[in-house]
């Protein structure tokens, strides 16, 4: 079939800016090292910077080391929303669901469009589940719809974490500063705590991510490519069966609770029914009680429940942990970085500079740009919120711009470059059996349109919002 199709179809002559990004992505697999390994450039990047401002070296690398193990609870924070993320997406009730939806796009340009949607709704909830639900998808649209672009529908697959979900409910940043135990003491000294009432759940956040989805699903379906000139699956050698969720019969006699539904049931309404204390005691309103372990939760029982039998959902717990590798062994030496900025003279030297170059009209696009700048070597915005926040925060403070506000400055610039590093694309590129080349000249011509317009949003909301001193 790809041979006729090569015979009757005029060749595609591929733009300029399709050729840029496929240039960059493949630069990118050939020359980027692994992720952590540009944790350790930066930490030496940052000890260096020290000593040419004066640090002696004894006190960045005690200051350093002192920190290795500070964000331990936020680094299994950041592994259980990938988890509990697989866990739900690969349940029989949701990927029920997804079947569903498959079926409701006509054509290839539609269905690219619709996945771009359901990337960026999925990823207002929690980028691990966007990720898992978007890739199965693409596959199976993959099965009835011969004339979808599969590029063009991975990188709307990818949109989720290209475009909107910092700003939604597993923003690390937000939660983290949402979560009093998260936040490392001297950053809590800074900042105090940011409720979610001040970040994600303002009218600013909300406009922004409307904007955003709007721009993005118009771009998805404008730029993907007509029938004649889409590459599917198949002229990538792909076809999909279902996913199989199923597990071997009881073997043993001792194995029949595994088997069983009844502890998921009961260990279940415990928890729903201690999440339902949590919500409705919080002193300062339900939506104050959604930190980064109440969301957590949620997520692995919601799982448990729908999975319904410990079999099976153990099964998806082990699928999902290699996705996990690069959180866990990368954040303690961001900590590093962190400590070693927070624990001397790096951090009001940089937060002088941030205060001395910027007035408080221009501070919000340099924050905008830093983090833009900074994603793409340190692709984690959780572990670069905590790198960034001491700095850019106390600098927040001294020209009076809303903290709650800059944190979503940095997460919606923090998004942008996730489209060109494809760090976070990994778990999709699994699911989709591609390469990163193959999707980001795609993703590229949706970062180029975006960056203008999230650039202006975080302007203009920052001159809007008035300033509140941090919460002690």
């Amino acid at each position: 079939m790809a041979l006729e199709k090569a015979v009757v179809s005029p060749v595609r002559k591929e733009s300029v800016l399709e050729r840029f990004g496929l240039g960059l992505a493949a630069w990118s697999e050939k020359w980027f090292p692994d992720a952590w390994v540009f944790a350790l450039l930066g930490i030496v990047f940052v000890f260096i910077f020290g000593l040419l401002i004066g640090e002696s070296p004894e006190k960045l690398a005690i200051a350093g080391g002192k920190q290795f193990w500070v964000l331990i609870p936020f680094t299994m924070q950041m592994a259980m929303i990938i988890i509990g993320g697989y866990v739900v997406a690969s349940t029989p009730a949701v990927y029920w669901f997804i079947r569903k939806v498959a079926l409701i796009p006509s054509n290839g340009k539609t269905a690219i469009a619709w996945i771009a949607f359901f990337s960026m709704f999925t990823s207002l909830i929690s980028w691990g589940l966007s990720l898992i639900f978007s890739g199965l998808l693409v596959r199976e649209m993959t099965r009835r719809l011969d004339d979808m672009d599969y590029r063009a529908a991975g990188a709307a697959a990818y949109l989720g974490l290209g475009a909107v979900w910092a700003l939604g409910l597993s923003s690390s940043a937000a939660l983290m500063m949402a979560t009093k135990g998260s936040i490392p003491p001297k950053l809590f000294e800074i900042s105090g705590l940011i409720p979610l009432t001040q970040t994600l759940f303002i009218w600013p956040n909300f406009w922004t991510i409307v904007v955003l989805i709007a721009v993005s699903i118009a771009i998805a379906y404008l730029s993907a490519p007509n029938p004649s000139r889409a590459k599917t699956a198949k002229d990538f050698g792909l076809s999909f069966e279902t996913l199989d969720m199923s597990v071997e019969a009881r073997q043993k006699p001792g194995e029949w609770l595994e088997y069983s539904p009844f502890l998921i049931v009961v260990v279940g309404c415990i928890l729903v029914y201690y999440l339902i204390d949590v919500f409705r005691t919080s002193p300062t309103g339900a939506l104050a009680a959604l930190d980064l372990n109440t969301y957590n939760l949620m997520f692995i029982t919601v799982g448990m429940l729908l999975h319904w039998r410990p079999k099976r959902f153990l099964k998806a717990v082990t699928q999902s942990v290699p996705a996990t590798g690069g959180v866990l062994i990368q954040f303690p030496f961001y900590a590093v970085i962190f400590g070693m900025i927070v624990g001397t003279g790096i951090n009001d030297w940089l937060t002088n500079l941030f205060y001395q170059v910027t007035t408080q009209g221009t501070y919000p696009l340099l924050v905008a740009l830093y983090s833009a700048v900074l994603g793409v070597f340190i692709p984690s915005g959780g572990s670069k919120w905590v790198i960034e926040a001491p700095y850019v925060l106390q600098a927040a403070n001294m020209h009076g711009v809303n903290l709650g506000w800059v944190t979503q400055i940095y997460n919606a610039a923090e998004a942008l470059p996730n489209l060109l590093n494809p760090f976070w694309m990994l778990p999709l590129l699994g699911l989709l059996h591609v390469k990163a080349r193959d999707l980001v000249g795609y993703a590229v011509l949706q970062m180029f349109i975006h960056i203008p317009i999230v650039f202006f949003l975080c302007w203009l909301f920052a001159q809007l919002i008035p300033y509140v001193p941090p919460i002690k």
